[in-house]
């Protein structure tokens, strides 16, 4: 406790980000310590596992020891430590959770394992201050798609998610044959503001009317196809029309279904959530959209976006509130559902 505010210590690992953050009251960010890898894993076109293991463990301490200190506390002054137990890299999840119980037990402090999509749609209250449940969520990373019904800040409803490829996976493996490099997602986004989102008749799939589920795959097989159609006829590809085109495609199912479930289920806000909903199509579509029908739309800042700890400060600390403690037995679960 310090100025009588409930202080909060995250830590996430899920993939290649290693995060720490001191939140207080599960609203105000303390410090927000984010040490990414990207630059390592650009070379090989993705994530490689057992790299990011070794760089979270190499890095877990320092970064913890930097959000104490840009927070200006001290472990004494620490309520509560809150840590992503999965889903995620299973090895980077293990660096993690071994911290938040070292820590728990060496000071004493009540521990509590997050999920790690829920805290993506936690980090709308860092952001948004008078935002309360219940909501609509779309929830969009590079594993994940979901659209998610949340009644109260510690109750997430699935109601659908995608059957194979997630949105930023696609995007990922898409900018990859294009030539765009890793990581996907914010390169298509820049490229297709240069191209036309008409120019490539790509299919959206919706899987039936009512239904909240995704399916990706095949609309990158599509674009897969499209390619080397156009390779072997010997015509110039138009990387920004490509992107443009592919990007729509993706985009509007995930705007038309998030919509459409906060239409059934009398949802007056959509919060958006995970690295995709950084994506500016996405943002320009989902407001014009849900708009239309007076459906608020909140989106956290991009680097509230991306993993970080204040997310899992902010979800821990709700749960704690609710009554929720984890034992030292707290392992990692890399496929843990919602």
């Amino acid at each position: 406790m310090k100025n009588g505010k409930h202080l909060t210590l995250g830590i996430e690992t899920s993939c290649d980000e290693t995060a720490v953050s001191v939140v207080a009251d599960g609203r105000e960010i303390l410090s927000n310590i984010i040490s990414s890898q990207i630059s390592i894993h650009t070379e090989f076109g993705g994530v490689v596992p057992e790299i990011a293991s070794r760089r979270h463990l190499e890095n877990i301490n320092d970064v913890i020891e930097a959000a104490l200190r840009e927070a200006d506390t001290t472990l004494d002054e620490i309520d509560l430590v809150g840590v992503t137990y999965g889903p995620g890299l299973v090895g980077a999840l293990l660096i993690g959770v071994a911290a938040a119980k070292a820590i728990s037990y060496a000071a004493d402090i009540p521990l509590v394992g997050v999920n790690h999509m829920h805290g993506h749609i936690a980090a709308n209250y860092l952001e948004h201050h008078e935002l309360e449940p219940p909501f609509m969520a779309l929830v969009v990373s590079g594993g994940h798609t979901n659209i998610v019904n949340v009644p109260d800040y510690n109750r997430c409803e699935k109601l659908g998610g995608t059957r194979d490829d997630a949105a930023g996976e696609a995007f990922d493996k898409v900018a990859r044959v294009i030539g765009l490099g890793y990581p996907g997602g914010p390169k298509v986004d820049k490229a297709a503001k240069l191209g036309n989102r008409n120019a490539i008749d790509f299919k959206r799939v919706y899987l039936g009317q009512g239904n909240f589920d995704f399916s990706f795959s095949g609309l990158k097989t599509q674009a897969l196809n499209y390619l080397n159609t156009e390779k072997q006829a010997g015509r110039e590809i138009n990387v920004n029309d490509v992107a443009a085109s592919f990007q729509e495609a993706i985009v509007e199912v995930l705007v038309d279904k998030a919509v459409d479930a906060a239409l059934k289920y009398k949802q007056k806000r959509i919060v958006m959530a995970g690295g995709v909903a950084s994506n500016s199509r996405l943002r320009e579509l989902i407001e014009e959209r849900a708009g239309a029908h007076g459906i608020e739309v909140l989106r956290p800042s991009p680097i509230l976006c991306t993993d970080n700890g204040a997310m899992i400060a902010s979800a821990a600390y709700y749960a704690y509130k609710a009554g929720e403690r984890s034992g030292y037995d707290l392992d990692a679960v890399p496929a843990l559902e919602f």
